[in-house]
């Protein structure tokens, strides 16, 4: 039987979620996270022997190690949105060092931040826990604000440090988003050269995906589209947001569907859209890992572990969370986090 604590947590959606069976895409069709994901998935690819190395230490650390699960500490928000709006709620989170020790006590297999952060506590902490740097952003201080990313480091840097891995945003879908491609993927294509894994956050960003007053940029079809893009640049691994709706690309009249999208793979159910998102990931050999959302008070260990829920039941190799975790004291922010994780630790709780 599932996690009584699990259980608890998801209150009355927990049938809904835990016993749903995925009819529209079966489980059979899907490359699902395993122990021996290096071999299964990737040692036939192009990726070096040190890229293998480096994915496999990020796969083999924490409390989710030599599972195939992922579970990622994320701080970037002091530069995407501010430092003040970020970090306010719990000053401690202007030290760079409290954002590693949180990852680390929290049990992740790695924690992602920015040059800055992960820069000035390397020699620290980076043989401690696997460093991912997030390689650009939107500069949010400008006026009037503009939604762009932009690089703030080398690759080299990066290598330097002793990272493992890299993560970037692309925001498909925007004015701006085939410079950012053409930035990535040759950004990509260093790390790899230099034996660090990918890990692209697929945002979609345009103010005509939201159509009388719905918004459709967390839907199925259009983020299995950015997914699709970004495995496309060799995404090691791609960071979505969990789909909320569907039908952006009937809602906006603009590129190419099919009917059978939304008639013959997907639902409205959430572990269904998801899988959707998880077979633009090519069937699940990159893996999929949802993003958790911003912090929105008492609710917010439920819809964790809601997601971490719908994502494992996908199909998907884990989450990212950050604001959170840290946005409230120390030692609930290592119990959330490890919340999520018992989700993944849980044999109960099964592909739908």
């Amino acid at each position: 039987m599932e996690s009584r604590k699990t259980i608890e947590l998801l209150g009355d959606k927990a049938d809904y979620l835990l016993n749903h069976t995925c009819t529209m895409i079966d489980k059979g069709s899907i490359h699902l996270p395993s122990p021996d994901i290096i071999e299964n998935i990737w040692l036939n690819s192009n990726r070096n022997n040190q890229v293998l190395r480096n994915f496999q230490s990020l796969l083999g650390h924490g409390r989710l190690g030599d599972t195939g699960y992922c579970s990622i500490f994320p701080v970037d928000q002091g530069i995407e949105h501010s430092a003040g709006s970020a970090f306010a709620p719990n000053p401690i989170y202007f030290d760079p060092e409290n954002i590693i020790r949180l990852a680390i006590e929290g049990g992740c297999n790695g924690v992602a931040s920015t040059y800055g952060v992960l820069g000035i506590m390397s020699r620290r902490y980076a043989h401690k826990i696997p460093f991912i740097v997030k390689i650009n952003h939107n500069e949010f201080l400008s006026l009037p604000n503009t939604y762009d990313q932009t690089l703030f480091g080398t690759i080299k840097s990066a290598w330097n440090m002793g990272a493992v891995a890299v993560g970037a945003t692309i925001y498909w879908g925007s004015a701006e988003s085939r410079r950012q491609l053409k930035e990535i993927a040759e950004a990509f294509e260093m790390a790899h050269e230099l034996g660090m894994a990918t890990i692209l956050w697929c945002y979609t960003r345009n103010n005509g995906f939201k159509v009388n007053e719905v918004d459709f940029h967390t839907s199925a079809d259009l983020t299995g589209q950015a997914n699709h893009l970004g495995v496309t640049i060799q995404a090691d691994i791609i960071k979505q947001k969990l789909p909320t709706n569907n039908g952006g690309y009937l809602a906006t009249k603009h590129g190419k569907t099919n009917k059978l999208v939304y008639e013959k793979l997907t639902t409205d159910h959430p572990i269904d859209l998801t899988r959707y998102q998880v077979l633009n990931c090519y069937n699940g050999r990159v893996g999929l890992i949802n993003s958790g959302g911003e912090s929105l008070g008492d609710s917010d260990l439920q819809e964790a572990v809601i997601t971490a829920v719908v994502n494992k039941r996908a199909g998907g190799m884990g989450l990212i969370l950050g604001r959170k975790a840290f946005q409230r004291p120390f030692n609930e922010g290592v119990d959330m986090l490890q919340a999520i994780q018992n989700v993944y630790l849980d044999n109960e709780i099964t592909i739908a």
